[in-house]
């Protein structure tokens, strides 16, 4: 099993989506038994919360469904968990890597630098936007998704 942790901010808009695109990729390879997933905030304030209603949405127009997921601070057992800490933005990554213990700080990435055609490495936050920007973020959440699994099929020979 090959864990893996998407953190934002809050974990209520873009690690649900991130989680949800890549389980939804797994899916469709027929891989989703190789993984466990989960996703996480640098914030516990949303903590039991489910996803902004506007990333549920998003995620159920391109055949998701997040509404089960849980809002919960990433906490110390995670560095030990996860194998994969995939981060949204340069904030998230500066506070997962100081809350992280240095031998696990490789596990540490930006989610979107595992995207095949974007050229942009951080996902901007849509919780103060409009849907679009829920759209916007979901499509790079699936574009960071197919080159994630793709990368984690060859160096797991999955």
């Amino acid at each position: 099993m090959i864990n893996v942790l998407f953190v934002c901010m809050g974990n209520i808009c873009r690690s649900p989506m991130a989680e949800g695109a890549f389980l939804d990729a797994a899916e469709k390879a027929g891989l989703a038994d190789q993984f466990f997933v989960d996703s996480a905030g640098t914030l516990g304030f949303h903590a039991g919360s489910a996803p902004d209603d506007r990333a549920q949405a998003t995620a159920k127009k391109n055949g998701v469904d997040i509404s089960g997921q849980k809002s919960r601070e990433i906490m110390p057992g995670d560095f030990d968990k996860f194998e994969y800490i995939l981060v949204m933005d340069n904030d998230n990554f500066a506070e997962v890597t100081e809350r992280c213990p240095e031998k696990h700080h490789g596990r540490i990435s930006m989610f979107l630098s595992h995207a095949n055609h974007l050229p942009i490495d951080e996902m901007p936050d849509p919780y103060g936007g409009h849907r679009n920007d829920f759209d916007m973020c979901y499509d790079a959440a699936i574009d960071a998704a197919e080159g994630l699994l793709e990368t984690l099929k060859v160096k797991h020979s999955l």
